[in-house]
């Protein structure tokens, strides 16, 4: 009798790389928040808070390799078609009012410096949803567009009357095409993708 041969352990499908890591809080105070956003200040940790709900994001290597390429795509474009972009990063806002406090990945304003509030808020998701729906977070803080990158789309979501309302374009940079943008973010050779994208952002 000959015995079945073993499983080959070492052919199983890896397991999908880690792009950031969620969780959430509940029953946080606004005072706690604050807290503790001062005290854990740094680019290991990123908190979003939304009246109690504390979630704590954990950004990892390919979410930060999106980030970084959306926010460099992006500026480039607006730089090759004369566009006067201002980027804040990671900039924290805050609202005691409304119990609200986020760090996006990138955001914006266009023709002038940001006064309070930026225009333009961009959060990348890489593999793990949010634990606090953006759209309520931002939504109560006024930032008037809110760009979700996902699944390697771009959802563009504008808000009017009171709640953001999904769009194909940008008021703000209505020329900007989305779906071309896309495939440049997941690109590998970032250089290479920049060199591409250039070209396409001089065409008219």
């Amino acid at each position: 009798m000959v015995a079945a041969p073993a499983k080959d352990l070492g052919a199983q499908p890896p397991p999908p790389p880690p792009g950031e890591v969620r969780m959430v809080i509940h029953g946080v105070s606004w005072k706690d928040y604050v807290i503790a956003r001062e005290a854990l200040d740094g680019p290991g940790l990123r908190m979003a808070f939304c009246e109690g709900e504390l979630e704590l994001m954990s950004p990892l290597r390919p979410h930060e390799e999106w980030k970084k390429k959306v926010a460099r795509l992006v500026e480039l474009w607006a730089l090759e078609r004369d566009v006067p972009l201002y980027g804040y990063g990671s900039t924290t806002f805050k609202n005691v009012a409304r119990e609200r406090g986020v760090e996006p990945d990138e955001c914006y304003c266009v023709g002038a410096a940001m006064s309070e509030w930026p225009q333009i808020v961009v959060e990348v998701v890489h593999t793990h949803p949010f634990a606090i729906d953006r759209r309520r977070l931002y939504s109560a803080l006024g930032a008037p567009e809110l760009w979700i990158f996902e699944g390697g789309a771009f959802a563009i979501w504008r808000h009017d009357e009171g709640a953001y309302q999904r769009v194909e374009r940008s008021a703000l940079l209505p020329e900007l095409d989305f779906e071309r943008l896309a495939p440049f973010v997941v690109r590998t050779d970032q250089h290479q993708a920049l060199k591409e994208w250039r070209e396409v952002s001089r065409a008219r």
